[in-house]
């Protein structure tokens, strides 16, 4: 295997467009794609990320060399992009993609549809028990997107930044829960919530980030990865190479761009989740990344106007579990195992740590949830309401000495305790 990784990157500077397309010119003389029909697995719209970038050198350095240059989404179980979603998504108008990259065919993975999928192999009981440290023991089979087997070659071209359910995103986990059937996203996610988001979020090896690069390991195909460190102002790093190799140096760049240490706990935090997060599914991830600075005791209020749903996806199975902290599932695991385990691991997440004993839940921290799903349905699903009206985001900001924190565009920084 090769272990080449080509790029570079710098926590206080940004790549500029020259030296992007700079490095993916190395990479692309190093792994020579010529007469290959390669396929390009890329974020949807919940993920900072150049994308348009990407999209447009790929099409300017492939395009003549290669049989084919296609892209597919790995929406996870996220919801399927319209075609105008995808044109913004890729940085082209309607015009510019029926005839200049007419020949750019964009998938949405149909993660819903049973003919997607194919099985690649199994994870058996005795390695899920391995890697979990015996929390688990179960047969795993590994079901990818089949329409990867079109082509010749694969390229993930996505960011990295700290996840609740793996460590740090990227990589790898681009193909699985990025293109991969329920399985091995329900594994893998009950997994991270029996380890805690708490403990696991920003953390570079962890046993599901282990359990995703097995499940890689059955795709025969070539697969280089492009990982990128990005902030919103730019992107701090590229990285190319094998998965794996190239992700490690994304991992170890994203822990010192998007990691934010203070000196202690707030007793409450504000949490601005920004649009490009249209449901609580996603837009939680305002929570994840605050819930180790917020003091036993604190508050973590979501604010988010503009959201409506708890999940467009998961919504009714929300609905009728609520959110609850990881021992209200596992003490009662004979009621709950029969529902997606990736949805219940969702709702520890959002709840966060805390204890169930003798029938009584006690969250570590409270969850407000300020937006537009009512009052009656923040209540059945267990979290705390308020209005966000009442909520003005420069009535929050300097009052860290009151022990309050303004998060402005929460979801993608990852705050700590220093000496935690």
């Amino acid at each position: 295997m090769d272990n080449t990784v080509i790029g570079t990157g710098n926590a206080q500077e940004y790549l500029s467009e020259v030296q992007t397309r700079t490095i993916l010119t190395d990479a692309l003389n190093h792994w020579d794609l010529s007469g290959k029909r390669v396929l390009v697995i890329i974020p949807d719209s919940t993920r900072t990320a150049p994308i348009p970038m990407m999209f447009r050198l790929l099409f300017e350095l492939l395009h003549d060399q290669v049989k084919a240059l296609d892209y597919m989404i790995a929406l996870g179980t996220h919801p399927a992009m319209s075609k105008e979603a995808i044109n913004k998504l890729i940085g082209v108008n309607e015009a510019e993609r029926t005839e200049k990259y007419s020949h750019v065919k964009v998938f949405n993975h149909l993660w819903d549809n049973p003919e997607t999928f194919t099985t690649i192999g199994t994870i058996t009981a005795q390695e899920t028990e391995a890697v979990s440290n015996g929390l688990l023991s179960l047969e795993v089979p590994v079901r990818v997107n089949k329409l990867i087997y079109n082509y010749d070659q694969i390229v993930i071209c996505g960011p990295v930044f700290p996840h609740e359910v793996v460590g740090f995103s990227g990589g790898n986990k681009y193909f699985f829960p990025g293109i991969s059937g329920a399985e091995v996203i329900n594994f893998t996610h009950w997994l991270g919530a029996l380890n805690s988001s708490y403990k696991t979020i920003g953390v570079k090896e962890t046993a599901i980030r282990s359990a995703i690069n097995q499940a890689a390991s059955y795709i025969d195909l070539p697969k280089l990865a492009m990982c990128m460190v990005v902030r919103e102002a730019g992107m701090n790093g590229l990285f190319i190479g094998e998965p794996q190799a190239a992700w490690e140096k994304a991992a170890d760049l994203s822990a010192q761009v998007h990691i934010f240490y203070v000196d202690k706990p707030f007793k409450q935090v504000l949490s601005v989740i920004p649009s490009m997060y249209d449901d609580l599914w996603t837009g939680a991830k305002g929570m994840y990344k605050l819930e180790p600075v917020i003091a036993d005791g604190g508050e973590v209020i979501l604010f988010a106007p503009h959201i409506s749903e708890l999940s467009y996806t998961h919504g009714p199975i929300i609905e009728e579990l609520g959110f609850h902290v990881r021992d209200y599932f596992a003490k009662q695991w004979d009621q709950f195992k029969d529902y997606p385990w990736g949805v219940i691991a969702h709702s520890t997440h959002v709840r966060g740590l805390g204890s169930y004993e003798n029938g009584i839940e006690k969250p570590r921290i409270t969850v407000t949830l300020a937006s537009s799903i009512s009052k009656e349905r923040t209540a059945r699903v267990c979290l705390n309401y308020r209005d966000p009206v009442s909520i003005d985001p420069q009535d929050w900001a300097k009052r860290e000495d009151e022990g309050i924190l303004l998060v402005p565009h929460a979801g993608e920084i990852l705050y700590r305790l220093k000496d935690a």
